[in-house]
């Protein structure tokens, strides 16, 4: 998870204090916390030597690990009085409770509610689990007075993409599931424990980088009372949990119920002040590591897709591999760069655009907008002979059930490439190809038109220009991507470019739908208040039905 602790450093007199509020239990009760024989050394060892053959980093898989007893009463605990909030960025949708450190600070008669649940985390923080989670990692002495856990609920389309858990002095993290214990978890419905492997690199300063692959290796699905953990690692424990899918059809109650991914995720730290094995300097050590291969995590050396900028050729520039011929013209270039438009680019855009869009009182009113507000929104932007063909190639690649899933196979099979690391973006890409030598031997697939002839010629640069009144665009870099079902992402990212650039952005995906329900009444209620226009501007584009945009980026 990427919930950060609320403070990472922690004074001898407030451990203290922690301690002291801590319930005491006794070494018995701790042990009948537990599944029967899972803290006997036999259990011990089986579970360290699994551990220290797993891949494709160590982690661990116990199960059962509490009594089933205790558990089922956690859960009903939870469900009665825990109240959880909804939290959504760029990485993550959840519902989390708040931090169960916080039981200490519970009055009586609020803790009496929660028995169970303070009895389980009393056990899970205890000396001996300590000692054999310990045993079992080889990760180190764990903190039993810095409790880190929180309850996270996942229900349809939940999910936490890509990281490696490495903040502050974390050492072990883990997840602890309390799905139905009734109806056991089905992998088709997500929700699972996904870990990734990385290939080491060598930067622009020699320095040794390790970079998660587009792909996990492993998948681990809950299963009520089954614990997954691992030692976090800087640059190396990569993991997401898989979205949880809705379900296709209307279910039962009792359906929709036992589809909830519920579990206690936190992490066992260093020790702190005051406790045995506690290191002095170790937790600013751990942060200076951290923080050094966050930084080179953080570089865009290696990530895919690259920038490929190609600038606009000079008008006059001739093909020096044609010598005493005439230039060979893309489609949709001419003469008369700086001439605007004229009847060959006219007859060329009329392929792709949709005439009402070519028209010099649409281009003028466009202009108009865009000066204002830095944004425009064209709806039904590509023609009605072009759309339908794109539309059937885009409906047949997605119905294609051979279609391959691994990064791997699908570069090998198919046109497109799929981007890395995953902890910043993963989809499917295509670009231009950039190789001219082959040009005409194979016919290209509608997107492939989009990239090569319609987006890079100089008709559309010239169209561009009339539209927005920018008329110095030194080149373009062009990028056709794909998201997959449950599969791909991007995190929030800005421009950091030194020079001012235009972002065009064509939708093609052929469903509707994209939009939150709140969203599309606030947008029927302007609808009914404003006359209806086919150019609109906004600063969400519609990816369904040929919408376009183009933005200004500062």
């Amino acid at each position: 998870m990427k919930r950060k602790a609320d403070s990472e450093a922690q004074s001898p007199a407030e451990n203290g204090d922690q301690l002291a509020k801590k319930r005491a239990i006794s070494a018995q009760s701790v042990v009948s916390s537990f599944a029967d024989g899972l803290l006997d050394k036999d259990t011990l060892e089986k579970y360290k030597a699994a551990y220290a053959k797993s891949g494709p980093y160590k982690h661990g898989v116990i199960s059962p690990l509490f009594n089933q007893k205790l558990l089922r009463a956690v859960r009903s605990e939870i469900q009665e009085h825990i109240s959880f909030t909804e939290k959504e960025t760029d990485i993550y949708k959840i519902y989390q409770s708040g931090d169960l450190a916080n039981l200490d600070g519970l009055d009586d008669e609020s803790l009496s509610r929660l028995p169970s649940l303070l009895k389980l985390r009393n056990a899970l923080y205890s000396e001996p689990f300590r000692e054999y989670l310990s045993e079992v990692t080889g990760a180190g002495k764990l903190s039993g007075s810095k409790t880190d856990m929180a309850v996270n609920v996942y229900t349809g389309g939940c999910h936490l993409l890509c990281h490696d858990d490495v903040i502050g002095s974390r050492r072990v993290s883990y997840i602890l599931y309390l799905t139905d214990p009734d109806v056991p978890w089905k992998p088709e419905w997500g929700g699972a424990l996904r870990l990734f492997p990385t290939t080491t690199e060598i930067n622009a300063d020699g320095e040794e980088v390790k970079i998660p692959k587009p792909d996990h290796t492993v998948s681990i699905p809950p299963a009520f009372n089954q614990l997954s953990f691992f030692a976090v690692q800087p640059g190396e424990s990569f993991h997401d949990v898989e979205e949880v899918y809705h379900m296709e059809t209307k279910g039962s109650e009792k359906e929709v119920k036992s589809r909830v991914r519920m579990a206690i995720s936190g992490w066992f730290h260093i020790p702190q002040e005051g406790e045995d094995g506690y290191e002095e300097g170790l937790a600013e050590k751990l942060a200076e590591r951290s923080s050094l291969q966050q930084l080179q995590g953080e570089g865009d050396e290696f990530d895919r897709p690259q920038s490929q900028f190609v600038p606009y050729k000079p008008v006059d520039e001739q093909d020096t591999s044609s010598k005493g011929k005439e230039p060979a013209k893309s489609a949709g270039e001419d003469d008369d760069d700086d001439e605007g438009f004229n009847d060959k680019d006219l007859d060329f855009l009329l392929k792709y655009i949709a005439p009402s869009y070519l028209t010099p009182d649409v281009a003028s009113q466009l202009n108009e907008i865009f000066d204002n507000d830095r944004i425009v929104r064209l709806e039904k932007f590509l023609s009605d002979k072009f759309t339908p063909r794109l539309r059937s190639y885009i409906e047949s690649q997605e119905k294609d059930e051979t279609f391959p899933t691994s990064a791997e196979e699908i570069e090998q099979k198919t046109n497109w490439k799929v981007s890395r690391p995953p902890h910043k973006h993963r989809y499917l890409y295509q670009q231009p190809c950039l190789d001219k030598t082959n040009d005409g031997q194979k016919e290209k697939t509608p997107i492939q038109e989009l990239l090569e002839d319609l987006l890079p010629s100089r008709a559309f640069k010239k169209w561009l220009s009339a539209v927005t009144g920018l008329d110095g665009l030194l080149g373009y870099n062009l990028l056709a991507r794909r998201f997959r079902r449950g599969e791909d992402y991007t995190l929030a990212s800005g421009y950091e470019g030194e020079s001012p650039r235009l972002e065009f952005t064509i939708g093609i995906t052929p469903t509707p739908g994209w939009e939150k329900e709140e969203e599309d009444e606030e947008e029927e209620e302007e609808a009914g208040k404003a006359d209806k226009t086919k150019t609109e501007t906004n600063s969400k584009a519609k990816p369904e039905n040929g919408t376009a945009a183009a933005a200004a980026a500062a």
